[in-house]
Protein backbone atom coordinates (compact mmCIF):
# COMPACT_ATOMS: atom_id res chain seq x y z
CA UNK A 1 0.00 0.00 0.00
CA UNK A 2 1.00 3.48 -0.63
CA UNK A 3 -0.05 7.06 0.37
CA UNK A 4 -2.25 7.43 -2.88
CA UNK A 5 -4.27 4.00 -1.92
CA UNK A 6 -4.46 5.05 1.86
CA UNK A 7 -5.53 8.74 0.64
CA UNK A 8 -7.76 7.28 -1.39
CA UNK A 9 -9.49 4.89 1.40
CA UNK A 10 -9.38 6.94 3.86
CA UNK A 11 -11.24 9.88 1.32
CA UNK A 12 -13.69 7.62 0.78
CA UNK A 13 -14.84 7.12 4.53
CA UNK A 14 -13.85 10.43 5.86
CA UNK A 15 -14.15 12.93 2.86
CA UNK A 16 -11.91 15.83 2.98
CA UNK A 17 -9.07 13.83 3.47
CA UNK A 18 -5.39 15.19 1.59
CA UNK A 19 -2.50 13.25 0.57
CA UNK A 20 0.91 15.96 0.92
CA UNK A 21 3.54 16.14 -1.37
CA UNK A 22 6.18 13.71 0.59
CA UNK A 23 4.25 10.76 -0.03
CA UNK A 24 3.62 9.85 3.52
CA UNK A 25 1.47 12.67 5.00
CA UNK A 26 -2.15 13.08 4.56
CA UNK A 27 -4.60 15.74 6.81
CA UNK A 28 -7.32 15.28 8.27
CA UNK A 29 -10.29 17.28 9.80
CA UNK A 30 -10.16 17.69 13.48
CA UNK A 31 -13.69 16.11 13.86
CA UNK A 32 -12.98 13.14 12.75
CA UNK A 33 -9.90 12.54 14.37
CA UNK A 34 -11.21 9.61 16.54
CA UNK A 35 -13.17 8.14 13.63
CA UNK A 36 -10.05 8.11 11.46
CA UNK A 37 -7.29 6.63 14.39
CA UNK A 38 -9.50 3.90 15.22
CA UNK A 39 -10.17 2.82 11.42
CA UNK A 40 -6.14 2.77 11.03
CA UNK A 41 -5.69 1.03 14.53
CA UNK A 42 -8.30 -1.33 13.58
CA UNK A 43 -9.02 -2.54 10.00
CA UNK A 44 -6.71 -3.78 7.15
CA UNK A 45 -4.53 -0.74 7.56
CA UNK A 46 -3.24 -2.20 11.36
CA UNK A 47 -1.06 1.21 12.54
CA UNK A 48 -0.38 -0.44 15.50
CA UNK A 49 2.38 2.17 16.19
CA UNK A 50 2.11 5.28 17.38
CA UNK A 51 5.24 6.54 17.80
CA UNK A 52 5.31 10.36 18.09
CA UNK A 53 3.48 13.33 18.10
CA UNK A 54 4.65 16.97 17.95
CA UNK A 55 3.38 20.40 16.45
CA UNK A 56 4.60 23.01 14.58
CA UNK A 57 3.66 26.37 15.25
CA UNK A 58 2.60 28.44 12.34
CA UNK A 59 2.17 31.37 13.77
CA UNK A 60 -1.86 31.48 12.18
CA UNK A 61 -2.25 27.71 13.47
CA UNK A 62 -0.88 25.22 15.11
CA UNK A 63 0.11 21.94 12.93
CA UNK A 64 -0.60 18.85 15.59
CA UNK A 65 1.43 15.68 13.91
CA UNK A 66 1.30 11.97 15.01
CA UNK A 67 3.73 9.18 13.16
CA UNK A 68 2.29 5.67 13.03
CA UNK A 69 3.65 2.74 11.54
CA UNK A 70 1.80 -0.49 10.50
CA UNK A 71 4.38 -3.60 10.73
CA UNK A 72 1.77 -5.69 8.81
CA UNK A 73 2.09 -3.14 5.59
CA UNK A 74 5.88 -1.88 6.24
CA UNK A 75 4.62 1.66 6.08
CA UNK A 76 4.85 5.05 7.76
CA UNK A 77 2.23 7.25 7.95
CA UNK A 78 1.73 10.86 9.24
CA UNK A 79 -1.23 11.83 10.24
CA UNK A 80 -1.54 16.13 10.08
CA UNK A 81 -4.90 18.19 11.92
CA UNK A 82 -5.06 22.01 11.75
CA UNK A 83 -6.19 23.99 14.47
CA UNK A 84 -6.75 27.20 14.81
CA UNK A 85 -4.76 29.25 17.22
CA UNK A 86 -7.69 30.36 19.05
CA UNK A 87 -9.26 26.84 19.34
CA UNK A 88 -6.27 24.49 20.94
CA UNK A 89 -8.15 21.40 21.95
CA UNK A 90 -8.59 17.81 20.29
CA UNK A 91 -9.29 14.46 21.61
CA UNK A 92 -6.94 12.26 22.90
CA UNK A 93 -6.08 9.00 21.56
CA UNK A 94 -4.46 7.51 24.81
CA UNK A 95 -7.64 4.59 24.49
CA UNK A 96 -6.60 3.79 21.16
CA UNK A 97 -2.63 3.42 21.60
CA UNK A 98 -1.42 4.16 25.05
CA UNK A 99 1.75 5.65 23.84
CA UNK A 100 -0.27 8.57 23.20
CA UNK A 101 -0.50 9.14 26.91
CA UNK A 102 2.84 10.14 27.30
CA UNK A 103 3.48 12.05 24.36
CA UNK A 104 0.33 13.89 24.30
CA UNK A 105 0.94 15.44 27.97
CA UNK A 106 4.42 16.49 25.80
CA UNK A 107 2.73 18.22 22.84
CA UNK A 108 0.34 19.90 25.76
CA UNK A 109 3.16 20.54 28.18
CA UNK A 110 5.30 22.37 24.97
CA UNK A 111 2.93 23.65 22.90
CA UNK A 112 -0.44 24.07 25.23
CA UNK A 113 -2.43 22.02 22.94
CA UNK A 114 -4.92 20.43 25.42
CA UNK A 115 -6.12 16.77 24.75
CA UNK A 116 -9.86 16.28 25.74
CA UNK A 117 -10.52 13.20 27.77
CA UNK A 118 -6.90 12.62 28.53
CA UNK A 119 -6.76 10.23 31.86
CA UNK A 120 -3.93 12.64 32.77
CA UNK A 121 -3.83 15.62 31.42
CA UNK A 122 -0.87 17.62 33.14
CA UNK A 123 2.63 18.87 32.48
CA UNK A 124 5.44 16.39 32.01
CA UNK A 125 9.06 18.82 31.68
CA UNK A 126 8.12 21.94 33.03
CA UNK A 127 6.77 23.14 36.56
CA UNK A 128 2.90 23.06 37.33
CA UNK A 129 3.03 26.30 38.09
CA UNK A 130 3.82 27.58 34.62
CA UNK A 131 1.54 29.35 31.95
CA UNK A 132 4.13 29.13 28.91
CA UNK A 133 4.23 27.11 26.47
CA UNK A 134 8.06 27.11 25.32
CA UNK A 135 7.76 26.07 21.94
CA UNK A 136 5.10 28.22 21.11
CA UNK A 137 7.05 30.92 18.77
CA UNK A 138 5.07 33.52 20.74
CA UNK A 139 7.15 32.29 24.13
CA UNK A 140 8.89 35.33 25.81
CA UNK A 141 9.60 35.00 29.34
CA UNK A 142 12.08 37.00 31.18
CA UNK A 143 14.30 34.22 32.48
CA UNK A 144 14.33 33.48 28.96
CA UNK A 145 17.76 33.98 26.97
CA UNK A 146 18.07 33.69 23.55
CA UNK A 147 21.14 32.39 21.76
CA UNK A 148 22.32 34.83 18.90
CA UNK A 149 21.71 33.93 15.55
CA UNK A 150 24.57 32.44 13.29
CA UNK A 151 25.04 31.17 10.30
CA UNK A 152 25.55 27.49 11.10
CA UNK A 153 28.68 25.79 11.39
CA UNK A 154 31.60 26.33 9.70
CA UNK A 155 34.13 24.23 8.40
CA UNK A 156 37.43 24.31 10.16
CA UNK A 157 35.94 25.75 13.47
Amino acid sequence: MDLQELTKILNERFPGVLGEENKTAVVIKKESLLEVARFLREDDCAFENLHCVTAVDRRDKMELVYHLYSFKLKFMLTLKIYLASDDLAVETLSGIWKSANWLEREVYDLFGIKFLNHPDMRRILNPEEWTDYPLRKDFDRPDFIRLPQTEGLKAGG
